[in-house]
């Protein structure tokens, strides 16, 4: 507060500050007379009147016209004086508030202050402005309030509206229907394409372990999944789950991931569905291509055009394009008709299982060791991405806080033992070595002589494969509309057509880019880089899961103030505070404002999971570190993770009895973070980078585009010139004699010396 001293010294500062922010450097043409700035002496030196702490000065009428000596005269000041600016700017800067109010308690001193009046009325106004100037006039050094509105921006979270919030859609969908659509969105990609690429190139035999780890995270971050669904009752995704409870930027780069994850699903599904069909004609399509086409050996791009694959997603881009749309029960038999193909092929495979492809004569049950089962489960936890169709339908599910959790749970248990069922009769058929992972399931047949059962297998792919890549294309377009119509994309892609409501330019746009990954690049490199998003995507959401359980819950509108529930939540400690019976043996936590030690915590316990995971992953390999520091490190970061854990434990959470709640918070969130990372760590480095370099991409497009058009932001800019406004007085807006006119009593003084 050394530059914003409470005398006439300050408000020429001030006001100089104002002027500079508001004229910037065209105001050398409009300058007036110049007021030089006052040294900063005693009031009654200076003849000053007093009010409370504030010194004002002496209507100077021979000094300068008060029309001269108006806005326009400080920039004169500041080049007269052109030291005082690098000592008042920063301090200003953190000062606003403060210049505010003395602002407006020298604009009450209307009889002494007469020639700063019209400066102060003009002050006021661009006050607000000057606020967001002042970091980058001080020499470009943010201030500390602008990190905190920065960051704040960052943060900031999505406002359901209350129509949102509600449905006209009929509550009609059962348990068993959700069950089904979520084995639909599950069996497809992970069935009839997954299970060859991890038994022969990752895990071998083994890939039936990897899918029971993969399930195990799955079922973790399911559990997460299936709270954010119950919290926001309406037709909504991972991305509008992480706006409304997590903060912008997190939204958008969980939606940014999303849509990579469809481009690339979508292709690879396409892709699938061309290589079973190319079965059916004993690969007739493949070889036609590559006699006219010719073989490419580019790395990451196919061995020929897939111009099947192509057309099948035009196809039905065609058909989305028009409005259609798959109706539950079309879901229903598709996920039904799968069922009854696994069921077939477990059976069957059973019955022609040689336990000897096992043996260590054919490579043994493990060839690739542990790692290589991590690797294998990480890339078939995308095998378990579909429960997202559940959410999509939970605003027709009747009364889905108890119907949309036990739907994840139970379509991941279903999905999970028919996974592990059948990559075990796969690996039992053939020699895990003698795959083709294109068509795993249909050539383990062929190979056995029974070409009718690969018809089969290739009858549930298809009919797996459409269900699935119709899904895709539907919702891709409408997510990317939702992102647009939230200002974080480009505005191009939220128009919808009127007739139909479909976002035509969004689904066409992405449906070609989808068309133009199927036909170039390689079925392989597709799948590598699917299981990265999703992961990165489920982590983000497993740890909003904490925040919001230690968050103060929204009042509830269906309770009374007088009711007793109402009161006993009046008198239970606050959510994120200290629990009562840990209090004595924690006090170092007590002066904490509540929530500031979870959210500590919580950054303390992701960041020991990171480094307990790159130990472990990378302590032996690429870290070369000695057993001396191995174990230290471990120690370290397994007691950090732990404190953490129970320092969160310690808070109070929010309890809802109305409502599904993840059981033991925060230890089933924490796990699936520690877990996800871990099998993150276990993809390969040109995962890591192709990955890396899409995160980039689309930072650059945030921060570019979407942090400025952001329609939180342009909500944001009203409340705030409302509490600017709140603040100006209206004699202050008014010319001096008509304020002063107004006074009681007062006689009206010359405007002229």
């Amino acid at each position: 507060m050394d530059c914003l001293m409470l005398d006439h010294t300050v408000l020429a500062a001030g006001l100089v500050l104002l002027s500079a922010a508001y004229h910037g450097p065209g105001a050398a043409q409009h300058r007036q007379p110049s007021v030089l700035l006052p040294e900063a002496e005693p009031a009654e030196a200076t003849g000053g009147a007093h009010h409370g702490d504030v010194a004002t000065a002496p209507p100077d009428h021979t000094a300068a016209d008060p029309a001269e000596c108006g806005w326009h005269g400080f920039p004169g000041a500041l080049d007269a004086h052109p030291e005082h600016l690098p000592q008042c700017l920063p301090h200003a800067a953190d000062e606003l508030p403060d210049l505010a109010g003395l602002l407006h308690l020298a604009a009450d001193q209307r009889r002494n202050t007469f020639w700063i009046k019209t400066s102060l009325s003009s002050g006021c106004q661009q006050l607000t402005w000057c606020s967001s100037q002042l970091p980058t006039m001080a020499w470009g050094i943010p201030s500390t309030a602008s990190l905190v509105r920065f960051c704040q921006k960052l943060n900031r979270v999505k406002t359901l509206e209350e129509p949102t919030m509600e449905t006209s859609l009929r509550r009609h969908l059962t348990t068993l229907d959700l069950t089904l659509q979520g084995v639909g969105g599950m069996v497809g990609l992970g069935l009839y394409i997954l299970t060859g690429t991890v038994a022969k190139w990752m895990a071998g035999p083994a890939v039936l372990v990897s899918f029971s780890v993969a399930a195990v995270a799955s079922l973790l971050t399911a559990l997460c999944y299936a709270e954010f669904v119950v919290h926001v009752p309406c037709r909504g995704s991972s991305y509008l789950f992480t706006y409304v409870f997590t903060g912008e930027l997190w939204a958008f780069l969980v939606g940014w991931i999303v849509l990579i994850q469809c481009l690339i699903g979508g292709a690879a599904m396409a892709r699938v569905w061309s290589s079973y069909l190319d079965v059916i004609f004993s690969h007739r399509i493949r070889s036609f291509t590559e006699a006219h086409v010719g073989i490419w050996q580019v790395p990451f791009l196919a061995q020929y055009p897939d111009f099947l694959a192509a057309g099948i997603i035009l196809l039905f881009l065609a058909f989305v394009s028009c409005g259609g749309r798959v109706s539950s029960w079309v879901n229903n038999i598709f996920s039904t008709i799968s069922l009854v193909v696994i069921l077939f092929i477990i059976i069957l495979g059973f019955v022609l299982a040689r336990p000897h492809n096992w043996s260590a004569e054919e490579g043994g049950f493990a060839p690739f060791g542990f790692s290589g089962i991590m690797t294998g489960a990480a890339t078939c936890l995308y095998a378990f991405a579909g429960f997202g169709a559940i959410a999509a339908s939970s605003v027709e599910a009747r009364n889905p806080k108890r119907t949309v959790p036990m739907a994840l749970a139970i379509s991941v248990g279903v999905v999970a033992g028919a996974y592990i069922l059948v990559s075990t009769v796969l690996t039992l058929l053939v020699p895990w070595h003698s795959l083709d992972p294109d068509s795993a399931l249909a050539d383990a047949f062929l190979q056995q002589g029974h070409s009718w059962a690969a018809f089969i297998v290739v009858a549930g792919a298809i009919c797996a494969v459409i269900t699935l890549l119709l899904n895709i294309l539907l919702f891709l377009p409408r997510m990317v509309c939702a992102m647009s119509a939230d200002g974080l994309f480009f505005q191009v892609f939220a128009p919808k057509h009127p007739r139909n409501q479909v976002p035509v330019v969004s689904t066409l746009v992405f449906g070609f880019l989808m068309a133009f990954l199927a036909l170039l690049l390689d079925l392989q490199a597709l799948v590598r880089f699917l299981s990265i998003g999703i992961m990165l995507e489920l982590t983000v959401l497993t740890t909003s899961i904490i925040a919001l359980r230690f968050r103060e819950s929204p009042p509830s509108s269906s309770q009374s103030s007088g009711s007793p529930v109402g009161t006993e939540q009046a008198s239970a400690p606050e959510p994120g505070q200290l629990r009562p019976a840990v209090r004595p043996y924690l006090r170092f936590l007590g002066g904490c404002r509540p929530g500031a030690a979870v959210v500590w915590s919580l950054g303390v316990l992701v960041a020991s999971a990171i480094t307990l995971d790159c130990v472990l992953v990378f302590g032996d390999s690429a870290l070369h570190l000695p057993p001396g520091g191995y174990t230290l490190l471990l120690l370290l970061s397994s007691a950090t993770f732990l404190l953490s854990l129970l320092i969160l434990g310690a808070h109070q959470q929010q309890r809802r009895q109305d409502t599904f709640q993840v059981p033991m918070v925060p230890l089933t969130p924490a796990l699936s973070i520690l877990l996800n990372i871990f099998l993150m760590l276990h993809l390969s480095y040109v995962t890591w980078l192709g990955f890396s370099i899409w995160l980039l991409i689309g930072l650059v497009v945030y921060f570019g585009y979407g942090i400025r058009h952001s329609k939180e932001n342009q909500q944001e800019r009203p409340r705030l010139m409302a509490t600017h406004s709140s603040l100006k007085m209206v004699p202050a807006l008014q010319p001096p004699s008509q304020a002063l006119a107004q006074e009681p009593g007062h006689m009206e003084e010359p405007t002229s010396p």
